[in-house]
This record gives structure tokens, C-alpha cells and sequence, in this order.
């Protein structure tokens, strides 16, 4: 007997769409990025419509919201003043920094909230780079990579959970991972950005910080976006060296990366849904095109169907209040 196959009985109703569905969306698999900035006031960021950057007193309290809905952790972007910035970037260790200080105010206010760094050289190098430039232009390896640990040290100091290497210089894992260990730092974990695109959706983010290259571009340490298999080299690198847990840049254009990173690891993936996949919905919402609550659920979904165990997103919030 030949029956009929008919799979749109598995769809019939919520309540078996619910017990049939393969992925979950849960607060738990957010983390927050949160923009700072010294002062008292907080300044809204034009081409991220509905986030800005914060004063300390308010970003403890948006974290602490956060974290009451459900939302594990958020990770920190500084917008530092241009008279701190430098050619060495000597900024980014400084203990009694931006960052230290919002770490430590963050773990006091909320002890059960994970604190993730951004590692990287760009908001406090003179140059927009995320390392040292070289007076020929060159933008330097194992310079940098010196610098990156004693950023990550000053940040462990402070009280991060988790440092989040976004540079992409080679060996930097294994540095920071030897660094933190010698110092008593073996609690602090890496997330590293291991395939991190030299991508044209981060703008809005580099104006938010004003971290955009003062000079040429970053196409010699961020990946080729053409490439996927260079990113396979990419992980097993990063696990070898020591990472807890591996990165994809942009997520959403990048879906097939985070699919082959999971098939390739058992480590867990992150995947960042930037800025400028952000501005697209808020955009389009806007215009009346897109329903923006639709449209972010089915995106962050679409990120962890792929294999993202967590997901990076200015969404993060809204998101969780709705779940």
C-alpha cells in the first residue's frame, strides 16, 4: 500500500509545532555588546537607531536589566577620547581605564553576570587598526600580540570572565592563554574571533567608536570574505592554542562558516550578528517593510539553526523581554 506522505501534520497546531521544533531561541544564548563612554551623559549612536553609548552609572544599570531577563552576558566596547589614543595604544592596559573600571563596577553591581572584553588595539590606536602600525604602514604581528596580552591582563585584573581577542594576529591565542595562565588568570577563558571577515557590514559599529583605519584597511589581518576553508585552518588553530570558544564574523551572511566551524569543533561557537545586519532590519522596519520582531527572531534562529551555540547581538534585550 502506497501512502500518502504528509509531513504538514507535524504543523498542524502550535502546541505540535512546539514539540516537533529543532531549534530553541532561549535568553540564554545572548550576550549583549554594551558601547561606553567616560562622563555622565550617554550619547545616542546615529546609525544604530535605539542604542547609544554609555555612562558607567547607566551601563551597570542596562546590564543589570539584561541580566534580570535573562541574558547571561555582555561583552564591552569603549569609545575612548581622541587625546588618549595613541601609536602604541598604550591606553588598552591602563588599570584605572575605561574598561577596568566598568569591569569592576559591573562585577560588584551583578556578581552572577559574565563580563566579556573586546581584546583588540583599534578604539585606542591612533592608526584605526587593530594592532601597531609600523611607519611603512605595515600593521605589526608579534608587536601586537605583546600588547594584546598585557590588555588582557589589565581586564582579567578588573575582573573579566571571559577576554575576547577580536585582532586576528597570528599566535595570539596561545600568548594570551600562556600569559593569563602564568599570572593565575586560568579561570579566565578566550573567546576567540576566529573567523573574523574583513567585512563591509561593521561601519555603523566603527562610527560608533570611531575606530575606523586612518589609513588603508585591515584586509591583511581580517579574513577574505570568499574564503571558508582558510577559516577550518583558522580553528584548528585557535583550539590548539588554548580558545574555550570560537567566534564567526559577521554571523548572517556567514551562515555556512558557522555550520562548518560546528561540524569541524566540539568546542561551542559564537556567532556576531554586527551592525550592520542590525541597520538592515532597524532600516527596513522603519521604512514599514519588515515587521522587526518578526524578522530579528527569524534571523537569530536562522544563526543558531547553523550552529551557533550563542549569539553576539544589539538585539539582545528586545529579544529576551519578548521570550
Amino acid at each position: 500500500m502506497n501512502l500518502p506522505l504528509r509531513p504538514r501534520r507535524n504543523r498542524q497546531s502550535a502546541s505540535i509545532r512546539d514539540l516537533v521544533r529543532e531549534t530553541v531561541l532561549t535568553p540564554g544564548n545572548l550576550i549583549y555588546p554594551l558601547f561606553l563612554q567616560e562622563g555622565s551623559e550617554n550619547t545616542p549612536i546615529s546609525a544604530m537607531p535605539g542604542c547609544q553609548r554609555w555612562c558607567l552609572t547607566d551601563l551597570v544599570r542596562e546590564a543589570g536589566e539584561a541580566h534580570a531577563l535573562g541574558i547571561p552576558a555582555v561583552v564591552l566596547f569603549p569609545r575612548i577620547p581622541d587625546e588618549l589614543k595613541t601609536r602604541d595604544a598604550a591606553e588598552c592596559f591602563n588599570d584605572e581605564g575605561l574598561v577596568p573600571r566598568a569591569i569592576r563596577a559591573l562585577k560588584a553591581a551583578h556578581p552572577t553576570l559574565t563580563v566579556i572584553t573586546d581584546v583588540a588595539l583599534d578604539p585606542y590606536n591612533s592608526d584605526g587598526h587593530d594592532g601597531l602600525v609600523a611607519d611603512g604602514g605595515q600593521v605589526l604581528n608579534d608587536e601586537t600580540v605583546a600588547v594584546l596580552c598585557q590588555q588582557a591582563l589589565c581586564h582579567a585584573r578588573a575582573g573579566a570572565d571571559i577576554v575576547a581577542p577580536s585582532d586576528m594576529m597570528d599566535g595570539r591565542v596561545a600568548a594570551l592563554r600562556a600569559a593569563l595562565d602564568a599570572a593565575g588568570f586560568q579561570r579566565v577563558s578566550i573567546m576567540s574571533y576566529t573567523a573574523k571577515y574583513a567585512s563591509a557590514y561593521y561601519g555603523p559599529f566603527r562610527g560608533a567608536l570611531d575606530s575606523a583605519p586612518k589609513a588603508g584597511d585591515k584586509k591583511t589581518y581580517q579574513m577574505d570574505p570568499a574564503n571558508a576553508r582558510e577559516a577550518l585552518r583558522e580553528a584548528a588553530l585557535d583550539e590548539a592554542e588554548g580558545a574555550d570558544i570560537l567566534m564567526v564574523k559577521p554571523a548572517g551572511p556567514y551562515l555556512d562558516i558557522i555550520t562548518r566551524l560546528r561540524s569541524a569543533t566540539t568546542l561551542p561557537i559564537a556567532a556576531y550578528q554586527v551592525s550592520g545586519e542590525y541597520l538592515m532590519i532597524k532600516a527596513g522596519a522603519a521604512a514599514g517593510w519588515l515587521d522587526e520582531d518578526k524578522v530579528v527572531l527569524e534571523s537569530l534562529l536562522g544563526i543558531r539553526r547553523a550552529g551557533a551555540d550563542m549569539i553576539l547581538t544589539y538585539f539582545a534585550k528586545k529579544v529576551a523581554a519578548t521570550l
